[in-house]
């Protein structure tokens, strides 16, 4: 069975542990507790007619007071990139983070998941931004955690993005 490394990247608050949570164990929880370090989970899912565990990195948010470490990232087969539909700056903070990923480590696969879409009326990125997103990093998927909406079809995504590299 194929074992493929994968990163949880973005800012700080976005939900990224919650996609996490309700990838791995299909719950969501309003309480938030802030990632501390890393937090490791796994998963199995078919991708292109194998199992492949997924192992997820879910690593602590970057801020104005902390960067993420990118030798976390060593050895990653891929990394879903978050962002907070409701902030768009967590976008620019993404796409900040992405930029210095690839300066360290190249071109990693990767999938930008902009959480938070069940919050509609809070949405805060214009419909041509998603499209400049689109063109600009590949597949944009909208999710979120409390509902599920996209969680799955962002990691499937990923998943085949990977086996296809």
């Amino acid at each position: 069975m194929l074992q493929k490394k994968i990163c949880m990247l973005g800012s700080f608050s976005v939900g990224k542990t919650s996609l996490v949570k309700r990838f791995v164990e299909s719950l969501f929880s309003e309480q938030y507790l802030t990632t501390v370090g890393v937090k490791i989970d796994k998963k199995v899912l078919p991708a292109d007619g194998q199992d492949v565990t997924l192992m997820l990195w879910d690593l602590y948010g970057e801020d104005e007071y902390q960067k993420i470490r990118m030798s976390y990232l060593r050895g990653a087969s891929g990394y879903l990139l978050v962002a907070d539909g409701t902030r768009a700056a967590t976008v620019d903070k993404a796409l900040a983070i992405r930029e210095e990923a690839e300066k360290i480590f190249g071109a990693i696969p990767f999938v930008l998941a902009l959480n938070k879409c069940d919050l509609a009326e809070e949405w805060a990125i214009a419909p041509e931004r998603e499209a400049e997103l689109a063109a600009r990093a590949g597949k944009v998927i909208r999710t979120s955690a409390k509902t599920g909406q996209g969680v799955e079809l962002a990691f499937e995504a990923l998943a085949k993005v990977m086996m296809a590299t």
